[in-house]
């Protein structure tokens, strides 16, 4: 089968390659996959460079995200049968393939009116957000959540899933143009943080109240700031580091003002629990009625590869980039 690998963790187009591997094989509690999209995350371009936090080995089948049609299916595989449409978060990668076997855990059963293309953009992203709104914080009626990278993919699916709660939504962005995108999307402001001072803004609109909730995957000195505008008691949820680590005084920004700290990926979820059921239903009905939009913001064949991840890296897409594999 064709698969795309990381052959080294240096970031590198000559890096990144198509190549025929071995189709793998469903362990017992796997099934195997004929994928038809895959997902592009800012994780795999982390993984491509070698900083993402959960430390692949290489050379390395690349992806985290797909859809697809089961294949076969491993012999302790009860709920999943050979045929069904699905998606899928493989931890492990090796979803940017034209097969990937992956634990029937984290595998989804894509209902007929979902397309395959909108099954490999919501899954990762949306249960993302879901799960930072939901399940490691409570978002309610009336809250004031910030939201930053709201432009990007889980910033746009963040911005429904909180506005349908009942939130109002504050979000920046580092990139011209990403506004417009955030706001069509329900954002009650969105901040340009290269051309306004977002801490002002934020404070002017929230009459000097602050937000309750701070959802962050910048980190650095954008998390660093952003303690000055979330009330006392409030909750900073953390899913990323784009612009690196949390500063080391991380400890003192929480006890000035009791704050709760959060950081999630979505791998520790425990995917048989109650949460995830009824969080990746929730999701699922909501695309179904056409309340979640899924922002696809383009399509890439597989020899197209670096040319998906350099729009990525280019911090222009507002939305989600896929892969289709056949």
């Amino acid at each position: 089968m064709r698969a795309i690998i990381f052959e080294k963790p240096d970031g590198k187009e000559k890096s990144t390659v198509i190549k025929n591997v071995k189709i793998p094989v469903a362990g017992p509690k796997q099934v195997l996959i004929k994928v038809v999209f895959a997902g592009l995350n800012y994780a795999d371009l982390m993984m491509r460079s070698g900083i993402y936090p959960h430390p692949k080995g290489y050379p390395l089948v690349a992806g985290l995200e797909l859809s697809g049609v089961v294949e076969s299916v491993g012999l302790l595989v009860n709920n999943i049968s050979v045929g069904d449409r699905v998606v899928a978060f493989s931890e492990d990668a090796g979803a940017f393939a034209e097969y990937c076997a992956v634990s029937s855990q984290r595998v989804v059963k894509l209902p007929d009116d979902i397309d395959f293309d909108v099954g490999a953009a919501f899954f990762v992203q949306a249960m993302t957000a879901w799960n930072l709104l939901h399940t490691i914080s409570e978002t309610q009626r009336n809250d004031m959540v910030m939201i930053h990278a709201i432009g990007g993919g889980v910033g746009l699916y963040l911005t429904q899933l909180a506005k349908s709660a009942g939130a109002q939504v504050i979000g920046t962005v580092g990139t011209a143009g990403k506004e417009s995108r955030a706001l069509d999307f329900g954002a009650d402001l969105v901040i340009n943080r290269n051309n306004t001072d977002f801490i002002a803004a934020a404070l002017e609109f929230t009459k000097g109240q602050g937000v309750d909730k701070i959802i962050d995957s910048t980190g650095a000195s954008i998390l660093d700031r952003s303690f000055e505008i979330i009330r006392p008691l409030g909750h900073v949820v953390s899913y990323g580091e784009a612009e690196g680590p949390p500063f080391p005084n991380l400890w003192e920004q929480l006890v000035k003002k009791s704050l709760t700290f959060t950081r999630m990926h979505l791998g520790h979820i425990n995917f048989d629990s109650e949460d995830w059921i009824q969080g990746t239903k929730n999701v699922i009905s909501k695309i179904l009625d056409g309340s979640l939009k899924t922002p696809i913001e383009g399509t890439y064949e597989l020899d197209n590869v670096n040319s998906m991840f350099s729009a990525l890296e280019s911090r222009k897409i507002a939305g989600k980039v896929i892969l289709k594999i056949r």
